[in-house]
């Protein structure tokens, strides 16, 4: 039996989701931007999709811009304003999804811009006070997430938010893992730019997007045929984005009741594993964290090799970060929060999804004690927790 704990990698696709999306695969397939009949249906429904999500995220259909993914859509955000600034100074958290810190670092080395990384507690919680103190008369962005994708922690999105009104400058937040348990409504959370993502609540990959506060001007990254009135050219993927409205509409219909599942689930997890296994801990704050996300600590042993071992029952977790699982380095999140390097290699994030059930969790206990055992035994570090923490 097959037990999957990687949601926060990405999720299947859910059946009313896929046939949600059939119909724009096999008969309305036309090009929205084309004239004719069936160029005119697909527009509609692309129309009818933007119309849903905006009413879900609480703005106008014109400030959405459908992407090709989260990504593009961080991308977008932050090289599409400091294009249009043309200099400035931007503040970020040190444990941002690369799609973030790579976008900055990029901004950094190649465009001439000042890039301020705000540390984050042992819990993993932005330093709010931090973030006031590294505004500058230059600042022209606050980019920081709403919840983290490898510890799950809840970022003090509304604080932040009231900041940077006070200063006048811009608020972007990478919001993919919240988008199915938390509010994502953009008039509560306050902020200027907002990023979701279809693969993280059961809709298709490769479809994102990037709402807009109207009046905010972005250059574009990609030029052709002026789609997304031009703020993104290319033909939009119409099931896709058919799929992804159909997905986001469940998934906070859902909210609270499947949150509420999974926060038992979860905290059964965190149970078995911290009270049958020695020198292991969570990662992230105890409550401020995503219902579905469980990242713990394994001393003396590399995340990857438990991984390897886990698959042999097919078990499937991740030690962080999908988009970087082919790099051997430690988790940028787990040593922001202080973890040293021998430590952070050791961590393993488990998330939950709607399939997943605490007889599964039951079933993997039955495995990893003896896995963690068997590394521990041949692991030439040896250091204990009272050392670390």
């Amino acid at each position: 039996m097959e037990i999957y704990f990687d949601h926060s990698s990405t999720t299947y696709v859910r059946p009313e989701v896929t046939r949600a999306m059939s119909k724009y695969l096999e008969d309305e397939f036309g090009n929205p931007g084309s004239f004719h009949y069936k160029g005119l249906k697909a527009k509609q429904a692309l129309n009818s999709a933007r119309e849903k999500i905006a009413g879900i995220i609480g703005c106008d259909v014109d400030e959405i811009i459908f992407t090709g993914g989260g990504t593009e859509s961080c991308n977008l955000a932050i090289k599409g304003l400091a294009k249009s600034k043309k200099k400035g100074h931007i503040i970020t958290s040190s444990i941002e999804h690369h799609a973030v810190t790579d976008t900055c670092d990029y901004l950094e080395r190649h465009e001439g811009f000042d890039v301020t990384y705000v540390g984050v507690d042992k819990e993993g919680i932005v330093n709010v006070d931090e973030i006031r103190k590294a505004i500058r008369e230059d600042t022209i962005l606050i980019s920081v997430m709403y919840a983290n994708n490898e510890i799950g922690t809840i970022q003090p999105i509304e604080e932040i938010s009231k900041i940077a009104k006070e200063k006048n400058i811009l608020f972007y937040t990478d919001a993919c893992q919240a988008s199915g348990s938390l509010d994502i409504d953009v008039r509560n959370i306050g902020v200027d730019m907002m990023t979701l993502n279809a693969s993280k609540i059961y809709g298709p990959k490769g479809v994102g997007l990037l709402y807009v506060r109207k009046g905010i001007r972005l250059v574009p990254l990609i030029h052709g045929g002026g789609q997304e009135k031009n703020r993104r050219s290319g033909t939009e993927n119409v099931p896709g984005i058919i799929g992804f409205a159909e997905a986001l509409e469940l998934a906070q219909a859902e909210k609270d009741v499947e949150s509420a599942r999974l926060k038992e689930i979860r905290d059964y997890l965190i149970k078995r594993v911290t009270d049958d296994i020695s020198e292991c801990w969570l990662n992230g704050h105890v409550e401020k964290r995503l219902a579905n996300n469980v990242n713990i600590t394994f001393l003396n042993i590399e995340g990857e090799a438990i991984i390897l071992l886990l698959n042999e029952h097919e078990i499937y977790v991740s030690s962080g970060s999908a988009c970087t699982s082919k790099t051997l380095d430690p988790s940028h999140v787990i040593v922001a929060m202080g973890m040293p390097y021998e430590a952070a290699h050791g961590s393993i994030r488990f998330t939950l999804g709607k399939r997943n059930s605490k007889e599964e969790v039951d079933k993997l206990m039955e495995v990893l004690p003896e896995i963690i055992e068997k590394l521990r035994g041949i692991s030439p570090v040896h250091l204990k927790a009272e050392e670390i923490k």
